[in-house]
């Protein structure tokens, strides 16, 4: 198989397409969309964004150190696409695509309503990397959808139909094809 060698670039997709909400200490509020997401450690929890700084919502993130990661679903690819073409300057995002603004226990910003999960961050670290500044955070708080939860009590995100970005389009999660550690599980014997 034959391979071509490019210029070096971004190419670890797919990603997963979030919706960023965010306020100032003034009470305004914004929604963004962030595909430069992602988990940076488990103990303490954390997680990273990256963020160009001509943004709408940067000074709100840079000015209270917060923000909300909203997870997106099939039923908010409309939203999430809109929230990253359109400029809170501009547009009402929360109106527009009519999404509903909730109380988060311990950050100012707001939760998506519709999201199926809601990580409340606290920014820990920024870093000025070049086209886009990463903030680092701690998730101080999540909110899963109980609509999600399985007979067993456990969170069943792939019900949700979660989204994903992979080079200018959104796409949506796949058929599970195995579990974490499927492929060293012993078989059960049959009797």
């Amino acid at each position: 198989m034959a391979k071509q060698i490019w210029k070096p670039g971004n190419m670890l997709y797919p990603l997963p397409a979030v919706l960023v909400s965010t306020a100032d200490w003034a009470g305004n509020t914004n929604l963004f969309t962030v595909a430069w997401t992602g988990t940076v450690c488990s103990d303490p929890p954390m997680v990273s964004i990256s963020v160009r700084p001509e943004r709408y919502s940067y000074h709100m993130i840079e000015e209270t150190g917060e923000f909300v990661i909203n997870l997106t679903t099939e039923e908010l690819v409309r939203a999430t696409d809109y929230c990253g073409v359109k400029s809170g300057r501009d547009v009402d995002k929360w109106k527009e695509m009519r999404l509903t603004p909730a109380a988060a226990s311990y950050v100012c910003a707001p939760l998506v309503q519709e999201s199926p999960v809601n990580l409340e961050c606290r920014v820990t670290d920024r870093l000025q990397l070049g086209s886009h500044d990463m903030f680092l955070a701690e998730v101080l708080a999540v909110h899963a959808d109980e609509r999600y939860m399985d007979e067993n009590g456990r969170f069943a995100l792939n019900d949700a139909r979660p989204l994903v970005y992979s080079h200018g389009k959104y796409l949506a999660v796949g058929r599970e094809l195995g579990s974490f550690g499927y492929s060293v599980r012993k078989k059960k014997e049959k009797s």
